[in-house]
């Protein structure tokens, strides 16, 4: 069948449409982006606005459109930090519901990280053994280990790109004092979670996913994205080391005339490298490998799972 899944993020509100079924590898027949960088629609007391809620309610119709459009037989929305945290996220969801007739399904951040290691743990398989998962998204970071589908450990900390950008990073080039400052609070909030992965021992695997760590990777020399999906693309933390310096001195124009950096998410580059710098830093991690798939794809896998299981429970499968 064709599924769209629609993933409301801090960033892009984005519809993917994949050809899938049980048991087969979901292949991608659609991308629909909008830039709407939620976060930064927040107001003073921490709801979104009425403009950021009118823009939502838009591009949730260009996306119904598009699905539409592509032969979409099923739609599989969510939404992630930015509504989740919203003070108004209630009234959002009602008013999103009522105009489009999309009922967004809000992930916790613990879901988020799980299901973002469902989809690296059917990425890299079985042989892969002890996964460590980073994920760096708009509003949050997620961390997550394990051995099998489901993972040991997972957390969400406050940790995204844009949400730290927004917060502590005023300037453009940012100001010495508040790249220090941020540093200080990346690395205070990711070490009191390292213990609770650290017990389960060493990694037989790092990866990571989201287009900050993709981003970072090419600009660290990894392959361009037209070279194909099945190009291993790893990041080096002494790579990552040396840019975070240069980063932090240029401006977000500058930055985005970078190999693999857009435009829209050049700003958030230098808050996404800190936050990288401190998690493979802290966890020891000295290469990670870039993951294709993520939150996405975990949604799409969960989602065909329960359908194997529904033909399994009703007798069409031995």
């Amino acid at each position: 069948m064709r599924l769209g899944v629609l993933d409301v993020g801090s960033n892009t509100v984005h519809l993917l449409v994949v050809d899938a079924h049980p048991g087969a590898r979901p292949l991608p027949a659609h991308s629909h982006k909008a830039e709407l960088r939620l976060a930064q629609l927040l107001d003073d007391a921490g709801a979104i606005d009425a403009e950021g809620v009118d823009k939502l309610i838009a591009v949730v119709h260009d996306a119904l459109q598009a699905a539409e459009d592509k032969g979409v037989e099923e739609l599989l929305p969510f939404a992630t930090s930015a509504v989740r945290e919203a003070t108004n996220a209630d009234d959002v969801l009602a008013r999103v519901q009522e105009e489009t007739g999309v009922a967004l399904q809000v992930l916790t951040g613990a879901e988020e990280a799980r299901l973002t290691f469902l989809a690296a743990r059917r990425w890299f398989g079985w042989s892969a053994g002890k996964l460590l998962v980073l994920d760096i998204g708009g509003g949050s970071l997620e961390i997550a280990y394990g051995i099998d589908e489901e993972p040991d450990a997972a957390v969400s900390l406050p940790l995204g790109a844009g949400r730290l950008t927004s917060g502590w990073l005023p300037g453009d080039p940012p100001a010495t004092d508040d790249i220090r400052a941020l540093r200080r609070h990346v690395r205070a909030e990711i070490a009191r979670t390292v213990g609770e992965f650290t017990r389960f021992g060493t990694p037989d695997h790092v990866v990571a996913t989201s287009k900050t760590f993709k981003q970072l990777a090419r600009i660290g020399g990894a392959a361009r994205s037209a070279e194909g999906l099945y190009v291993q693309r790893e990041l080096k933390r002494q790579t990552l080391e040396t840019w975070v310096p240069r980063l932090s001195a240029m401006t977000a124009e500058e930055c985005a005339e970078l190999p693999g950096v857009s435009e829209a998410r050049a700003g958030q580059l230098v808050a996404g490298a800190l936050v990288a710098e401190g998690a493979m830093d802290l966890f020891g991690v000295e290469t990670l490998e870039i993951c294709p798939w993520a939150l996405r794809e975990g949604v799409i896998l969960r989602r065909l799972d329960h359908m194997g299981s529904d033909a399994t429970a009703a007798g069409a499968l031995p």
